[in-house]
C-alpha cells in the first residue's frame, strides 16, 4: 500500500502545482510579446509570447500587454478591459480577409490600443471594430488598406465611446465609421487621408463623430451623415475636403 500511495501523493502534488502555475499565468497584470517569442511561454519579460492572442489569455482583466521588440503579433479579439501598448517599437497586426482587432468587451470595460501598425493588405475587413464595451482608446496607431473601415465604432452598448488620438488612418474604404446604438467617436490630432469612400461617417440617430485639430483629406466625402447621424467640429481647427459638412461647431472657452 505504501508503494502505491507515495506515487499517488507525488502525482497529486504535481497536479496542484501545475494548476497553480497555469492560474498564475492567467492572472498576470503585465505580459510581454516579442517577435521571437512563443505562445507556450508564460508571457513574462524573460519568456515572452509570440502573439497578442496568445498573451491576452494570460493577462488579467485591466492588465497590460507590452511589446518587447519588433514583430508581427497577429489579429486579436478583446473581451475584457485591457491595454495593448507599444512604445515606439514596430508592432504589426497584419491580416487578410478578416478584421484586425475586434473589441467585444463588457458594458463597463475600457480598452487601450497604443502604438500599433494595423495593415489589411487590401483584403482585410475593418482595422479596428468596436462591437461592445464602454470606452476604446486608439493612440498613435496607423490603420490602412482595409476594405471596410479603418475604425468601425458599432458598439451595441449604448453610449460606447471611441477616442482616436495622434493616429494615421489612410487608404481604407471608410476612415472612421460611427454606427451602432448612440455611440460617439472623438477624433483628435489625427490624419484621415485617401480613404476611397469617406473620411468620417455618423450613421444613425444618436451616433456622433467629433473632430478636433485633425485633417480629413483626399476622400470623396470628408463628412458623411446618414439617418440623422451628427458630426461636430470642436473649435475651428480642422482641415476638411470633399463633400459633407459638420452639423455644428463647439467653440473653445
Amino acid at each position: 500500500m505504501r508503494k502505491i500511495g507515495l506515487p499517488l501523493i507525488l502525482f497529486g502534488l504535481m497536479l496542484v502545482l501545475s494548476l497553480h502555475t497555469t492560474s498564475a499565468y492567467a492572472q498576470a497584470t503585465r505580459t510581454w510579446v516579442s517577435g521571437v517569442g512563443d505562445d507556450a511561454n508564460p508571457c513574462s519579460r524573460t519568456a515572452p509570447c509570440k502573439t497578442f492572442a496568445g498573451a491576452i489569455s494570460k493577462t488579467a482583466p485591466a492588465g497590460e500587454i507590452n511589446v518587447l521588440d519588433p514583430g508581427g503579433f497577429g489579429a486579436v479579439t478583446i473581451t475584457k478591459s485591457i491595454t495593448i501598448r507599444s512604445d515606439h517599437i514596430e508592432a504589426g497586426v497584419l491580416v487578410s480577409g478578416t478584421n484586425g482587432i475586434v473589441v467585444s468587451a463588457g458594458p463597463s470595460d475600457t480598452v487601450v490600443l497604443e502604438g500599433l501598425d494595423i495593415e489589411g493588405l487590401g483584403t482585410g475587413l475593418n482595422g479596428v471594430t468596436f462591437l461592445a464595451g464602454a470606452k476604446l482608446h486608439i493612440i498613435r496607431c496607423n490603420i490602412h488598406h482595409f476594405t471596410q473601415n479603418g475604425v468601425n465604432v458599432a458598439s451595441s452598448t449604448s453610449g460606447g465611446h471611441a477616442f482616436i488620438t495622434d493616429s494615421y488612418i489612410f487608404s481604407n474604404v471608410g476612415g472612421v465609421n460611427v454606427a451602432g446604438t448612440s455611440n460617439v467617436g472623438s477624433i483628435t490630432n489625427t490624419l484621415i487621408l485617401s480613404n476611397t469612400s469617406f473620411a468620417v461617417q455618423a450613421n444613425g440617430a444618436g451616433n456622433i463623430v467629433g473632430v478636433q485639430t485633425s485633417v480629413l483629406n483626399d476622400s470623396p466625402a470628408g463628412i458623411s451623415l446618414l439617418n440623422s447621424g451628427q458630426a461636430i467640429s470642436v473649435g475651428p481647427s480642422n482641415l476638411v475636403t470633399g463633400s459633407g459638412a459638420f452639423s455644428s461647431t463647439l467653440v473653445f472657452k
